[in-house]
């Protein structure tokens, strides 16, 4: 039982892991080009990155979001399908 729920612990953080990667490094990669333009420009305004990385995240997650959803689905029918089993 133990084992078990170390398993499951287990892929729960791999599973947040890779579903949170593409919003990340969406937002680090539209993060480091605002910042180089902003230092090519000498234009330090800090709100400025804020609107870009936004809209680029939302987008991520308009195109990501079937594949998500359906990682998650498939993930929650596998818990509950094992769960009877290990209640015993």
């Amino acid at each position: 039982m133990e084992g078990y729920i170390l398993g499951i612990g287990k892929q729960s953080l791999y599973l947040i892991l890779v579903l949170s990667a593409p919003p990340v490094l969406v937002a680090l990669i539209v993060g480091l080009m605002i910042s180089l333009v902003q230092a090519t420009t000498q234009i330090q305004e800090q709100t400025l990155t804020f609107v870009p990385k936004l809209v680029a995240v939302f987008v991520t997650l308009a195109l990501t979001g079937p594949w998500l959803m359906s990682t998650l689905v498939k993930y929650a029918q596998t818990l509950l399908d094992q769960f009877p089993r290990y209640i015993r």
